[in-house]
């Protein structure tokens, strides 16, 4: 006979209920913007009224918080998924890369603006939600050392670059492409003041 183990229903139910409050977050700041979202307007979206949410968060932004760390871990989750499609090339590999963020980081406004900036007065990631995205940047350095690049500034140049094309890409043409079709130019230019081999232009 195979043992059945013993299910902890009442968590199941607060961690559903956790879910839960998040989606509604995330609709909330989507439909009205990150830092509209209100207590009042989740409780209601959730049948809760306003003071039942403590029961499962602390406060606002400790939703927030749960909002930043889920955000990073949906990033995280993609890299095994799009490891096997990298290419060899450093340069391909750089441009590839970049793609794969500018593409998450311009499909979702709220996501983009909690994940990389401080658009919430008085909000700070907690220690373990900031690890999923220190997580993300291990990967970034790991690819570069695989490269030979060991300059200290070459993480902090790479994100400056691709993050700065998101953010122009949604300031001026949010749902276009101007600034997503600069990707392989401005890593070409990244990749030729790390002295990376390899041909210039557009990768497809």
């Amino acid at each position: 006979m195979v043992a059945v183990p013993n299910r902890d229903r009442q968590t199941e139910r607060r961690e559903a209920t956790r879910r839960e409050i998040l989606h509604a977050a995330w609709d909330v700041a989507r439909e009205q913007g990150l830092a509209t979202l209100t207590l009042r307007e989740i409780a209601t979206r959730v049948g809760m009224r306003p003071p039942s949410l403590y029961s499962h968060f602390a406060s606002k932004n400790a939703i927030y918080d749960a909002m930043y760390g889920q955000a990073w871990q949906t990033y995280l989750d993609l890299i095994p998924e799009q490891r096997a499609q990298l290419p060899s090339e450093p340069r391909a590999a750089l441009k590839f890369v970049a793609r794969l963020f500018f593409d998450f980081a311009a499909a979702d406004l709220a996501r983009h603006q909690l994940m990389t900036q401080r658009t919430i007065p008085g909000f700070t990631p907690s220690h373990e939600s900031y690890a999923i995205a220190v997580e993300v940047l291990d990967e970034l350095h790991q690819l570069l050392d695989r490269f030979g690049i060991r300059d200290p500034a070459a993480p902090d140049l790479y994100t400056a670059l691709v993050g700065g094309l998101v953010d122009q890409q949604w300031a001026n043409d949010p749902g276009g492409d101007r600034w997503r079709r600069l990707l392989d130019r401005a890593i070409d230019m990244y990749a030729d003041e790390m002295g990376l081999p390899g041909p210039r232009g557009d990768t497809p």
